[in-house]
């Protein structure tokens, strides 16, 4: 029934085989099929790294233990497995019911598996796994959803990607563990009240990674060791993106950048959007509008802007490379149905990113056309892939059909460029994707929150969205300042969302603006597919509007040393630049309640105004510490809720450093 192999334990029961292996520091890799061979992908995981901790396993006739550092994985004769931390307390168990065991408090006749293969007719299997709940644990992480629960207990969570949802399936508990689903297929997850349950809709193997610690930076450190950490933010990283849907021409993204020189405002990345090619899949500018992009390069890097281009995984029918394409099979496939994957202008078809071929096929091109053009940082978009319509079931890729790894896509399409540009020699890598998956990080993977709504309730979700995804091991990530959808710069109303969120955006790991503001402009000649939104600059939104950007904007500028060591931390240990308050105060019990403050690095606290006409909040600080109004210098103690005042020109911050005040105030 047991038996060892090497530090492996192995348990075969009833057709099932399950592996128990330590995996990194305090921490051990589940795996459980019903196949004949166990399948060997380790999709997000590295492979096995160095422990450096005790590890043992001990096996007699009533059940088996193993042992790696902080957690003990314990299996009963009937295969139930529950974890451990060093003082014995239970962290997580599997949910059994069954008559196996009479002296158990759990013995029940409802016959039930923690573990459920169901086989599907022709196919593999489908999968549902369940562990007990515990009704008073809090779960955070898991990626970016589009809902205002920063903890996630009481949760169903989709386990699929879609414009601005980035399903990335790790999870830290308040009970001292973390927790990797680690299967790309699509599925959900329900932290419910009674029962935790993880269901794959089509699978051959059960994979996940557990591990514990004792406050929540373990945990989150631990998981990146086996998925990677983000390269070292390049220094334009942390400055100032402008970006709008969209620049139509080369002399617009110049006279755009000369006019934020001309103010002598910090500018650092300047974005050309969607529409600037010929076609869909030819990943090139259309010499019409955009005639000389070496030059336009020159001219920003003398001004000290960087480029970043806009490129999409479709491929146009009537594109140049589509018939190539198609014929050397470097792109999805659908099981049924006209081969239409995506409609925006005409019929298209995506990139197959799970396909190493298809990634030297595009790099190829993309190299020639806009590398050597000296731009070097991409804006990787509809990277879930988005589709006119989610079955997931439709679509096939090189990997395999969707429902069973569809979820690696973006991280994939991060590779591509990744080790294109590393292949080039260039360091410090940094993309921006509008989806990832676990491990997308290592692919230096700046993921933003998607095509999101321009008011209050919406940016009330970003904050939550910004703060999970650190924690499920994204540290690089970002929100459209202002939201996307609409928001007309002459509105009032709109007006103080976009401060609001301006102010927010200051305090983020990368601070960009960007949106589809209204209205629209007209397409300058038949040629020009998509039209252009309003003007989206900081001097868009009156006089008043700017001296408050501005204002910002100098702070951004002044907090680089500060955020340049939070991202180094990032680099080297995975540690989120925004973070919920808990994680740096895992004693103080009041701030795992806080769901609308968080910090930026080590030494800032943010609370951000997101609701209309409003001039002051309540706001927590945390216990032990002596906290610093940064606008007023007055001192507070921690362990107490404030009264904060927000006039529109002022985000709440507070320091436990007092010579943060200089820095904001300047």
């Amino acid at each position: 029934m047991f038996k060892r192999e090497k530090n492996r334990l192995i348990f075969n029961y009833n057709n099932e085989r399950v592996w128990i292996e330590p995996w990194g520091n305090d921490s051990v890799r589940v795996r459980a099929s019903k196949m004949p061979y166990m399948p060997n992908e380790n999709w997000a995981l590295e492979e096995v790294p160095e422990v450096t901790g005790s590890s043992d396993i001990q096996i007699n006739d009533e059940y088996a233990v193993l042992r790696n550092g902080k957690i003990q994985v314990e299996v009963s004769a009937a295969g139930k497995i529950t974890y451990y931390n060093e003082k014995k307390d239970i962290l997580l168990e599997e949910y059994v019911r069954n008559r196996v065991d009479l002296t158990s408090d759990k013995c029940s006749s409802l016959c039930v598996d923690a573990r459920e293969f169901r086989p599907i007719l022709g196919g593999d299997y489908s999968l549902t796994m369940r562990f007990e709940s515990n009704p008073v644990e809090r779960i955070y992480g898991m990626g970016q959803y589009q809902q205002p629960y920063l903890n996630l207990k009481g949760c169903d969570l989709e386990l699929a990607h879609r414009n601005s949802q980035a399903s990335v399936p790790f999870m830290i508990s308040s009970l001292g563990y973390g927790f990797l689903w680690n299967n790309p297929g699509i599925g959900k997850v329900v932290f419910g009240k009674n029962i935790t349950t993880w269901e794959a809709v089509s699978t051959k193997v059960l994979d996940y990674w557990i591990t514990a610690g004792d406050i929540p930076a373990q945990l989150v450190e631990n998981y990146a060791t086996v998925t990677g950490t983000v390269p070292m933010m390049p220094e334009y990283g942390i400055g100032f993106w402008q970006c709008k849907l969209r620049y139509q021409t080369q002399e617009e993204v110049l006279e755009v950048a000369r006019e934020y020189k001309r103010r002598d405002l910090p500018l650092s990345v300047i974005v050309i959007d969607f529409f600037h090619w010929t076609r869909e899949g030819e990943w090139k500018f259309d010499p019409d509008f955009w005639p000389d992009p070496k030059a336009m390069v020159k001219e920003l890097e003398e001004m000290g802007v960087k480029v970043m281009i806009s490129i999409w995984p479709t491929v146009d029918y009537k594109s140049e490379n589509y018939d190539e394409m198609r014929e050397k099979g470097l792109l999805i496939n659908v099981e049924r149905g006209f081969p239409n994957a995506l409609h925006i202008v005409n019929n298209t078809m995506h990139i197959d990113t799970t396909n190493p071929e298809t990634r030297k096929y595009v790099w190829d091109i993309v190299k020639k056309n806009y590398y050597e053009s000296g731009i070097n940082i991409f804006w990787l978009d509809e990277a879930e892939p988005e589709y006119n319509v989610y079955d997931f079931d439709n679509y096939r890729y090189h990997l395999g059909p969707n429902v069973q790894i569809g979820n690696i896509y973006p991280k994939c399409y991060a590779q591509l460029f990744y080790e294109g540009m590393e292949a080039e020699g260039q360091e410090n890598i940094v993309n921006l994707l509008r989806c990832a998956w676990a491990g997308s990080q290592k692919y230096g993977a700046l993921v933003w929150s998607g095509d999101i709504g321009s008011n209050f309730d919406s940016m009330k979700n970003q904050m939550v969205a910004g703060l999970n995804m650190g924690i499920a091991g994204i540290p690089w990530w970002t929100t459209d300042i202002g939201g996307f959808l609409g928001g007309n710069p002459e509105d009032p109303e709109f007006r103080e969302v976009f401060l609001r969120w301006f102010a927010y955006g200051t305090f983020c790991p990368v601070m960009r603006l960007h949106g589809d503001r209204e209205p629209h402009k007209e397409p300058m000649s038949d040629k020009d597919l998509y039209p252009s939104g309003a003007e989206n600059e900081v001097w868009s939104y009156g006089e008043e509007a700017y001296e408050i950007c501005a204002k910002y904007l100098l702070i951004r500028d002044r907090l680089k040393p500060y955020i340049r060591q939070g991202m180094w931390q990032a680099h080297k240990k995975g540690t989120p630049i925004i973070r919920p308050l808990f994680y740096d105060f895992p004693e103080d019990i009041v701030g795992w309640e806080v769901e609308d403050e968080y910090l930026f690095g080590e030494e800032i606290l943010v609370a951000p105004i997101m609701n209309a006409n409003v001039s002051q909040r309540q706001v927590y600080l945390p216990d032990g510490m002596v906290w610093y109004d940064l606008w007023t210098g007055r001192s507070y103690d921690g362990g107490q809720s404030i009264i904060a005042d927000a006039p529109i020109d002022k985000i709440p911050l507070y320091s436990m450093n007092k010579d943060m005040i200089k820095v904001i105030q300047g």
